[in-house]
Parts: structure tokens; C-alpha cells; sequence
């Protein structure tokens, strides 16, 4: 996952739950926002939520809540394709937002909540 852009953890443990900061669409190589619109932006934050999810001991499977920050909630049907792809049957509660605006102008934001796999979680 890319490193985070302000002064804020990308998760943080309490107890066996792993709290995981909004994840933008930035590849991780070069930093930059992907570009090809809110597709690949949608793909690349929930493979960044993927990295620091595992990253602090955890999994998808193991993700209890997320919420999905969208620029428009006109894109809410393309993302929400997007999204049920990549949890597959996993189906954790979700809120999703339109707000007036993300970090670094990106069309979609996702952050989660998931239990520890293991003791040792981040």
C-alpha cells in the first residue's frame, strides 16, 4: 500500500479489532492517483485496503464494516460492481457517502473495520 500522506496511521489495533484509514486510489510505486476513472480509481483503493488490512494481520474475510466515500453518488453502481467483485460472498456492513470532496481530488475513498486474525495484529 502506498504510505500515508499526512500525519495518521494507516491502521491501528485495539483490542482484536484493526482500524484502517480511507485508502485512495495512489499507486504505490510512483504515489500518483491512477488514472482511467472512478474503475480503476475503485480497484486501486480496495487493493491498498487489502494491503494495509493484511499488512496488520488480517484479511478480507475478516473485515466487519467499511465505509465508501464517493465524489458523486452518481458512480455508486459502477463502485458498488466494483466493490461486490472484490469481497466476493464476504458482505460486510457498509455505509457509503457522497462528500464535497477527497484528498488529492480522488473520486472514491474506502476505509474499514476488520477483527485480528491473530494476536499479534499490527
Amino acid at each position: 500500500a502506498p504510505a500515508a500522506i499526512g500525519p495518521y496511521s494507516q491502521a491501528i489495533k485495539v483490542g482484536d479489532l484493526l482500524f484502517a484509514s480511507g485508502c485512495i486510489p495512489l499507486d504505490p510505486s510512483t504515489m500518483q492517483v491512477v488514472e482511467g476513472g472512478v474503475e480503476a480509481q475503485t480497484e486501486q483503493a480496495l487493493k491498498n485496503l487489502k494491503a494495509v488490512v493484511e499488512a496488520g494481520g488480517s484479511e478480507l474475510g475478516k473485515v466487519v464494516k467499511t465505509t465508501v466515500f464517493l465524489k458523486s453518488m452518481n458512480d455508486f453502481v459502477t463502485v458498488n460492481g466494483i466493490y461486490e467483485k472484490f469481497f466476493g460472498n464476504h458482505k460486510p456492513a457498509r455505509s457509503a457517502v457522497e462528500v464535497a470532496r477527497l484528498p488529492k481530488d480522488v473520486l472514491v475513498e474506502i476505509e474499514c473495520i476488520a477483527r485480528c486474525v491473530e494476536v499479534s495484529c499490527l
